[in-house]
């Protein structure tokens, strides 16, 4: 009874604005599909929220099917194929799966998964080939883009980035994307991450030139941070508090919303992450920060770090080349950097990362 309480009384915090990108995703939802779109920016800038609201604004001229792979252990095939499909235990015959499937997309509109049997699925982990897989989802798609407009949403795409069936299986998943867009114009493609390096490499992929197009959602610009802060009846003062610590980081102002004493719980915040970067800092002195990039191993030491950090002492972001890449590599996989491989510019994950990057070379 205590906890019913204590939910009824949790303070709701609303889907807010991000009017320029959900007008940019409904323009390309409006057209036949012909690229994949990737949807990237710094970790927790609300990516998901900004399409969990979209799908659930989307006419029902649309079938929506969402794969978040945040949480998921994905290390080979089966892994793969038990987070790509959401399963339903009947056995039957493939065109008639097929069939009794499509009919249900289309009654329900939304879905964390791609219906399946179990019929199916034994099929799939007892052939083992993904192209058995990607056959299915082709015929799938084409059956439901008879009557609806199918939607693939995959969040967190980078899950499946390393993982190998005969090749790189992130490779044979794109060849797939290509198709249903470009080639059949059957279905629209979302995939979506917060993992920058894992953009860039997409971004200098030669398989998908001309083929995708890159959407940024990053954190709200001053507009926006104030006009969400105005829901919550921040004062001026607490504004600045909030604008001084946070920025426009989503998750951040979110936190403030949810004290009563902001200003006590922004220097909590940066306090911590301060406290986090000089432990990396420290573990690296001692045993040496290692990273993989490809099939090599890169260790990084203390300095290698503090020199990263000290370019930030007096610049918010930097050209992509103006750091050491051994070094870059590390602060970003140590999500203190986000990399915009567009735009060319590395820049601390929020305000809060620039701060404590400020901190920590002060007390160094």
């Amino acid at each position: 009874m205590a906890e019913r309480r204590r939910r009824k009384s949790m303070r709701r915090i609303e889907f807010h604005d991000r009017e320029q990108e959900r007008k940019e995703i409904m323009d390309i939802l409006d057209t036949e599909p012909s690229l994949i779109t990737f949807v990237y920016g710094p970790i927790n800038s609300g990516k998901t929220a900004l399409i969990t609201h979209l799908i659930e604004e989307l006419p029902e001229d649309y079938v929506v099917f969402y794969i978040n792979l945040r949480g998921k252990f994905i290390s080979n095939y089966d892994d793969f194929v038990r987070a790509l499909f959401k399963l339903d235990r009947e056995k039957k015959e493939y065109k008639e799966i097929l069939k009794t499937i499509s009919e249900v997309s289309l009654k329900s509109l939304k879905f964390t998964g791609i219906p399946i049997t179990e019929g199916v699925l034994d099929l799939f982990f007892r052939e083992k080939t993904h192209d058995d897989v990607f056959e299915f989802l082709e015929d799938y798609f084409m059956e439901i883009a008879e009557n609806k407009v199918p939607v693939l949403v995959v969040d967190e795409l980078q899950k499946i980035g390393d993982v190998r069936i005969n090749t790189y299986l992130i490779y044979e998943l794109f060849n797939l994307f290509i198709r249903l867009t470009k080639e059949l114009h059957l279905c629209h493609v979302f995939a979506v991450t917060s993992d920058s390096l894992f953009i860039e490499r997409v971004y200098s992929e030669a398989m998908l030139s001309g083929r995708c197009r890159y959407l940024v959602v990053d954190d709200f610009d001053l507009e926006m941070t104030m006009e969400f802060l105005d829901k919550y009846n921040f004062s001026d003062m607490e504004k600045d508090v909030a604008w001084k610590y946070c920025g426009g980081k989503p998750v951040c102002l979110v936190e403030l919303v949810n004290r009563g004493r902001r200003e006590e719980k922004a220097r909590e915040m940066l306090g911590i992450r301060t406290g986090q970067i000089e432990g990396l800092i420290e573990d690296a002195k001692e045993f040496g920060y290692k990273i993989s990039y490809g099939e090599k191993e890169i260790v990084l030491n203390d300095g290698d770090i503090l020199k990263g950090l000290e370019r930030f002492g007096d610049e918010e972001y930097l050209k992509a080349g103006e750091l050491p890449k051994p070094i870059k590599l590390g602060l970003i996989k140590a999500n203190i950097l986000f990399l915009d491989p567009v735009k060319q510019i590395i820049k601390p994950q929020s305000r809060l990362n620039l701060l404590a990057i400020r901190e920590v070379i002060k007390n160094a």
